[in-house]
């Protein structure tokens, strides 16, 4: 064969093969070289656990304070906090909880605080002093705030200035049980509510015995998060080591480097924040600009002022900024990407066509689960992405469930029935030593009651995620919709059945069946309470917006109400949602009364045609 003939043929076969590679693998590169990046990680962190002591965020926070004293670390209100600076307040506060507070090694303290540079050294300060954190958070109120602190075991709570009027209404059932509280100010009103400021002035900023904070264990508990469960208050998610420093390589496994300055507008007391966006500032080394509240109105300017080149999200965030009147300086700026999640498709394509090209990284996981989803292509609309090496690594299920039903379907012999590809199932992930699920903290039974047992072989155990996913036929998951008995609203999780105790205690409800509806242009779902009345009681809007207000948080309280003659269940006896979440909120298709929330006139009113009319066109805000 001549030389030019071996040449053609080498020339087809390699055009041959790219056709291929591009028609039915065109993500096999990207995806192998993402999975060896993440696995080559996590081999380092299980070598270190079993070679040496183990490396956790705080060592490696201390490290880089040493690395790059005078690198900014914090960024907040136009004040700049370097490593070193952040490393010396943590080192006081560390003193201070030891010395004067009498925290000793293993203890559980609660966080109480908003967005500032304190909420960060604080909690490295207690890491420090050898204790683990609970994050409070600070949208929860009285019974709900008070069900948080008991459960994580606290002895003591650690409280922003601006957070002591929140405590009061349970201030004295906490000095009742010998609960220390500690407040972030120089000066109290209050006897027994004990102040850090001023004794921070003459505490050493040397570092304590590193004993303090060592450990032997990747799965030691080092956080507890408080998410929003199924069985009504929240629930303290234990954080261990292990999950801390997988959190914090987010940022670096999607392409960040040190010289990155990543914006975090969310709050601290989720995972996103605090261990994402705070650990993968320390991972890296970076700056980070924390804000005590997203402004979409100051978001790009702050962006411009400070060089931020990657930013954190959740769907909402990008959707106001997406409402925002347009200017010539939208594409003036250096953010490259953002991290998040819940972004939906039609807010995505907006947001880069008017903003410019900045690569979205969707991430889906729950605070205690045991799976993660990564868009590490950009596809838009997908929460994450799976292939063939992934899914023999990480195991995970797609089965059926009946919506109407509110159940598993299952075969002849009571297994789980695997949906085929394209087709919404309940995603479920398998509990394992590689993928173990620690649950919550002081309760075996909620802990359980996530897991399914006998899925698809007799002793099997999978984490229920309570989330309908799809996943297509290039490996791309999509989220569908939330099942059970939470759902999502304004970036939080919402407990229905934490809001029907909480509107139960109405003197005029008889049954309540919360549940959420879509509303258009809205991520998420909003609140609706489907109730019956108590007999010879009449609905009061006014007395149930007022105790709403008092009882639980923005963000749980139902926008709408649905007045019913009898409450309608499934044939297992289950109240039943499912009818109720199809029919929505509309008044033209409805027969029953409905009213909706209104603010100004704190009370709940009557939910007439108009009313529905200017909330579908956006002009009532929710």
């Amino acid at each position: 064969m001549s030389v030019c003939a071996v040449a053609v043929a080498t020339g087809v076969a390699v055009l041959s093969l790219h056709v291929l590679h591009r028609l039915f693998f065109p993500f096999f590169l990207k995806d192998l070289l993402f999975l060896l990046k993440v696995l080559r990680y996590g081999a380092q962190l299980e070598l270190s656990g079993v070679t040496r002591t183990v490396r956790t965020v705080l060592q490696r926070f201390i490290q880089q304070a040493q690395r790059v004293p005078d690198k900014p670390f914090i960024i907040y209100d136009g004040r700049v906090h370097t490593y070193r600076d952040v490393d010396a307040r943590s080192n006081k506060l560390a003193h201070v909880f030891r010395d004067s507070v009498g925290l000793r090694r293993g203890a559980c303290v609660a966080l109480l605080m908003s967005n500032e540079p304190d909420f960060v050294c604080a909690w490295l300060g207690l890491s420090k002093a050898g204790c683990s954190v609970a994050f409070l958070n600070i949208n929860i109120r009285t019974k709900g705030l008070l069900h948080c602190f008991h459960c994580c075991g606290a002895s003591t709570i650690v409280i922003g200035a601006d957070m002591v009027e929140c405590l009061e209404p349970i201030l004295s059932s906490l000095l009742e049980d010998d609960i220390q509280v500690w407040v972030m100010k120089a000066h109290s009103d209050h006897p027994q509510v004990h102040t850090l400021l001023d004794k921070l002035e003459s505490a050493s900023d040397q570092p304590v015995p590193a004993a303090l904070h060592a450990t032997s264990s990747l799965r030691a508990p080092t956080l507890y998060i408080f998410t929003s469960g199924t069985t009504g208050l929240p629930k303290a998610a234990v954080i261990t080591h292990l999950q801390s420093l997988k959190a914090a390589a987010g940022f670096w496994a999607f392409g960040a480097k040190s010289d990155d300055v990543v914006y975090i507008p969310l709050p601290l007391y989720h995972s996103a924040a605090s261990l994402i966006g705070v650990g993968g500032t320390i991972h890296l080394g970076a700056t980070c600009v924390l804000k005590k509240k997203f402004s979409a109105s100051q978001f790009w300017q702050d962006c411009r002022t400070h060089n931020v080149t990657i930013f954190q999200y959740i769907g909402e965030l990008c959707r106001y900024l997406c409402n925002q009147p347009q200017t010539d300086m939208e594409k003036v700026h250096k953010v490259r990407m953002g991290v998040g999640n819940g972004l939906r498709q039609d807010v995505w394509r907006e947001f880069l066509s008017r903003f410019g090209n900045i690569k979205m990284c969707e991430v889906y996981g729950s605070t205690e689960g045991n799976l993660c989803f990564m868009n590490h292509i950009g596809k838009i609309g997908a929460v994450g992405r799976s292939n063939f090496f992934y899914r023999l690594l990480f195991k995970y299920d797609l089965v059926k469930f009946d919506m109407v039903m509110d159940d598993l379907v299952k075969d002849q012999r009571g297994f789980c029935q695997h949906v085929e590809t394209g087709h919404t199932g309940l995603l479920l992930s398998k509990v394992s030593s590689t993928s173990p699920f620690f649950g919550y903290v002081g309760s075996k039974h909620l802990t359980e009651r996530k897991i399914l047992r006998n899925v698809l072989v007799k002793g099997d155990a999978y984490f229920n995620t309570g989330d309908l996913m799809v996943e297509d036929h290039q490996g791309f998951i999509y989220f569908r919709d939330r099942v059970g008995d939470t759902f999502r609203w304004k970036g939080e999780n919402v407990a229905t059945t934490e809001v029907s105790e909480a509107l139960g205690l109405v003197d005029f409800i008889q049954e309540v069946n919360v549940y959420g509806v879509e509303v258009p242009d809205h991520e998420g779902r909003a609140g609706m309470a489907a109730i019956t009345l108590r007999p010879g009681f009449t609905f009061d809007g006014r007395k149930l917006f007022h105790h709403a207000v008092r009882e639980l948080p923005a963000y749980a309280r139902p926008l709408f109400i649905r007045l019913q003659e009898e409450m309608e269940i499934t044939s297992t006896f289950k109240q039943q949602k499912f009818q109720l979440v199809q029919s929505g909120f509309n008044p033209s298709t409805i027969s029953d009364p409905l009213y909706v929330v209104d603010n100004d006139q704190r009370s709940y009113v009557p939910l007439t045609a108009d009313k529905y009319s200017t909330i579908i066109c956006g002009n009532h805000k929710l």
